[in-house]
């Protein structure tokens, strides 16, 4: 009998939720269960009229990732749970992959399988934790470097075997509930983005390991939700990385993220500051000047004295995170 239960963190994604069940299903978990953040589109009524033998827990409203997936994994009894967003399918053997993983690897709080996108491409999925030195490099025409830097970029594009890495991505979980309930789950400050960057480095603090899994298959199709309100999520990935370094590291690497984050900031408004002067394509326009706000907004964070206030200022949660994603997608 299967010893891996598997719990569902849903957010406005209605069909890509019914293809999910259905692969996992057939999967044949211990147990399944369904949290959704509040959404409007009929996720809900469908779960119940589809799948009625799915738990389903609403939230009426959005609680941020983070503490839906640990709603999630209070549901559950089973001593592993891979936690899923709503926009993934299962492969059929990626749960019996991740489960015998689990049984032969102890000291393995959290793996993560290798996520593919529809069309079939790896996608990227486990990380070093992030530098100053990294972020410039995302954030810049260097963007491509990191995913060829040994112990810099992503490592499960060139991988054929499981090893031991830093983090892997929220999309798909496989955690171990000692370990998750050893370093008290997920902190539900992050409202969004870098949980599971937190995750990994607290189950490292507590001597637990996170590795990455190829031979376990789930498809991806990544921002299925928060393409739904595309700047404060934008805004919410930077500002969340400052958070993890205000956990983390001394004050003066946190200065050194926000000297680099706003001197990139402010290179992006004026590089697109005149790209929109020079177009007269409106959708580029309208595309660029939502880039413009997402930069001012992140370059207001990385100035701003007082974190915990800058994010809630920059961010915009009042506007957006009300009606905003609960899922956590790259």
């Amino acid at each position: 009998m299967s010893r891996i239960a598997v719990a569902v963190v849903n957010f406005n994604t209605r069909e890509h939720l019914r293809n999910c069940l259905q692969s996992v299903i057939l999967a044949a978990p211990s147990e399944l269960v369904v949290v959704d953040n509040a959404s409007s589109d009929g996720s809900r009524e469908m779960v119940r009229t589809a799948f009625p033998q799915v738990p389903l827990y609403a939230n009426e409203r959005n609680t941020g990732y983070g503490a839906a997936a640990n709603q999630a994994v209070k549901y559950c009894s089973a001593p592993y749970i891979l936690l899923l967003n709503a926009d993934t399918m299962l492969h059929p053997q990626a749960l019996h992959a991740l489960e015998t993983y689990l049984d032969r690897h102890v000291r393995v709080g959290v793996c993560g399988p290798r996520l593919l996108y529809p069309d079939g491409r790896t996608q990227p999925s486990c990380f070093s934790f992030p530098t100053p030195f990294t972020m410039f490099l995302e954030l810049t025409d260097l963007s491509r470097i990191p995913r060829r830097l040994p112990l810099v970029g992503d490592r499960s594009r060139r991988s054929r075997t499981a090893h031991a890495v830093p983090w892997v991505m929220g999309a798909a979980l496989a955690l171990r509930r000692t370990a998750f309930d050893a370093v008290g789950g997920f902190d539900e400050s992050f409202f969004m983005y870098s949980e599971e960057i937190d995750l990994c480095y607290r189950l490292r603090l507590h001597g637990w390991q996170a590795h990455f899994v190829p031979d376990a298959r789930i498809v991806h199709a990544g921002a299925a939700s928060t393409v739904q309100c595309r700047v404060p999520m934008a805004v919410r990935a930077l500002t969340s990385t400052m958070c993890f370094y205000r956990r983390h590291h001394s004050h003066r690497q946190l200065v050194e993220l926000k000297l680099i984050l706003g001197a990139t900031m402010i290179a992006k408004i004026l590089r697109d500051g005149l790209r929109f002067g020079a177009t007269r394509d409106q959708a580029r326009r309208k595309r660029l000047w939502e880039d413009m706000r997402i930069w001012a907004r992140v370059l207001g964070a990385s100035v701003h004295q007082e974190h915990s206030e800058s994010v809630r200022a920059w961010a915009d949660p009042a506007e957006q995170f009300s009606s905003g994603t609960g899922l956590r997608t790259p």
